[in-house]
């Protein structure tokens, strides 16, 4: 091994500083002034934000007016200057953006509401806190409920039984009324090979409606009962609770394992004892407001929220129908999804207001709120379905395959091992899907539901407040609320998205 080496005996030179590249400075020398390309297209973008930027903050800020009482405080002529943003339109008809034509006494309810909403949803968003079964119930099951007798009011004149006797009796009716109509075509027809069928079909069909209203005989027995009591309700209540605890009991177990779900199942009907006790909805409950009052940005949550809401389970039903070996089912999905997906949403909002009463009987009616929640419900969980597919065709066929291996159902399956993993890939597309339902709810102002932007379009018929910028002090503002809800939707995906590890395949 040679024991040479060598020693310097010069001074090296000083050579110049590397170029920085980290932070802001490097940034811009890495990425931006790298190229005479990006040179060019740097001074371009630069140019395009300061005339796009500049103009808006100085309208939106610099040279806006930000205190008045009517349109005088607008105009240019008596602020001596070009006039921006007229702040002082938004601050008159703020409460009319927020409630529409809610009666001012009543606007207590619609805060306790939008509070109760809060204060449910908030836990489920932070993944840190406790007890999301709990909630999440509370939030999808009985904050619905709640939020239709506040917002809505009116009260109810039985609980349960009383639900079940109308509803077996309608049904009844109604098969009955078939029953007899193919009996009579039958009878009626010349034909032996049709017309026996027929009427032993209607015959059966008639036996059937029989038997169903003897089913609810037991029921107007018991409604009748609480009736003579003078507090049906109540007795409704105490009865149902009573029937659905033993039911719940007896089917987890009884004496070996049933306590747990007799116990949620009191707690459920003492929370719901509450509700109707809180509500005076024994007694009439709060003055109704009708819904053609609702407006602002009351319509557009309660419209984007139920329609989100609603919309999942109808998406994953259609995505699993779909994807189904019973021809009938994965047929019906097809053309469900099809169908809607190939009208427009102004077509389904026109068709679900104006065209669907004509179909349904005279004696039936249903508002028209109702109507357009469903007809948006329906819409986007079409799309959500489809969305909701591509998720499903993500997963590889041989975890369905090693969860049947050991011993798990179809529907274990889904629901513990595909599903999860398939919503976890396209948490992006739903998103993109639910941010696109929420700007869509602007198209209810065409089916006379005022919504934030069409409760905009009434404050501007006000002569008080006409001035040059009133437009687009206006657009900018309801603008500005959509882009802070769907840019918060849009970074709590993001946040959801990073603690799944979505850009991860596992």
């Amino acid at each position: 091994m040679s024991d040479t080496s060598f020693v310097a005996r010069e001074l090296v030179a000083e050579r110049a500083a590397p170029v920085r590249s980290t932070g802001f400075v490097g940034f811009v020398q890495t990425r931006l002034l790298n190229s005479p390309t990006n040179i060019l297209l740097t001074v371009i973008s630069l140019l395009l934000l300061w005339f796009t930027i500049a103009p808006t903050v100085k309208f939106l800020l610099i040279d806006a007016v930000w205190q008045g009482q009517d349109r005088t405080a607008c105009l240019p002529e008596n602020v001596g200057h070009a006039v921006g943003a007229c702040w002082p339109f938004v601050q008159a008809k703020f409460t009319q953006f927020i409630y529409g034509f809610y009666p001012e006494s009543e606007r207590w309810r619609v805060n306790l509401t939008f509070l109760l909403g809060a204060l449910l949803l908030l836990p489920l968003l932070i993944p840190r806190l406790p007890a999301k079964s709990v909630n999440a119930g509370l939030f999808f099951l009985a904050f619905p409920v709640v939020a239709f007798f506040l917002l809505y009011g009116g009260g109810i004149n039985g609980f349960g039984i009383s639900w079940a006797t109308d509803f077996l009796s309608t049904v009844a009716v109604h098969i009955t009324d078939v029953g007899r109509r193919l009996r009579g075509i039958g009878l009626l027809s010349d034909i032996a090979v049709i017309g026996y069928p027929l009427t032993l079909i209607g015959d059966g069909v008639v036996a059937f409606g029989d038997g169903l209203q003897l089913v609810a005989l037991p029921f107007e027995w018991l409604r009748n009962e609480g009736v003579n009591h003078g507090k049906p309700v109540w007795f409704e209540l105490t009865t149902t609770a009573i029937i659905v605890s033993l039911l719940m009991f007896l089917l987890n177990g009884h004496f070996r394992s049933g306590w747990r779900a007799l116990a949620n199942s009191i707690s459920v009907f003492a929370g719901i004892a509450v509700v109707i006790a809180l509500l005076r909805l024994d007694r009439g409950g709060l003055p109704i407001v009708d819904t053609r009052l609702w407006g602002g940005l009351l319509v557009t949550l309660v419209v984007s929220i139920t329609g989100i809401v609603t919309s999942m389970p109808v998406g994953i039903a259609l995505a699993l129908g779909r994807r189904s070996t019973i021809p009938l089912i994965r047929l019906f999905s097809i053309a469900f999804i099809e169908f809607w997906r190939g009208v427009p949403l102004i077509t389904v909002l026109f068709f679900a207001t104006y065209m669907l009463p004509l179909f349904l009987p005279g004696n039936f009616t249903v508002d028209g709120l109702v109507r357009a929640l469903i007809g948006i419900a329906l819409f986007a969980g079409a799309y959500n379905a489809e969305v909701i597919r591509g998720g499903l065709q993500a997963i590889p066929r041989g975890q369905a395959e090693a969860a049947s291996a050991l011993g798990l159902s179809w529907w274990k399956t889904t629901r513990l091992v595909v599903m999860p993993q398939a919503l976890r890939h396209v948490i992006p597309g739903l998103v993109n899907s639910f941010i696109a339902l929420l700007k869509d709810t602007s198209l209810v102002s065409i089916v006379a539901l005022f919504d934030l932007l069409g409760q905009l379009r009434a404050a501007f018929a006000d002569p008080n407040w006409s001035t040059p910028t009133t437009l687009f002090t206006g657009f900018a503002f309801t603008g500005i609320m959509y882009f802070v809800m769907c840019f918060g939707i849009s970074r709590y995906s993001l946040f959801v998205e990073h603690r799944l590890n979505v850009h991860r395949r596992s």
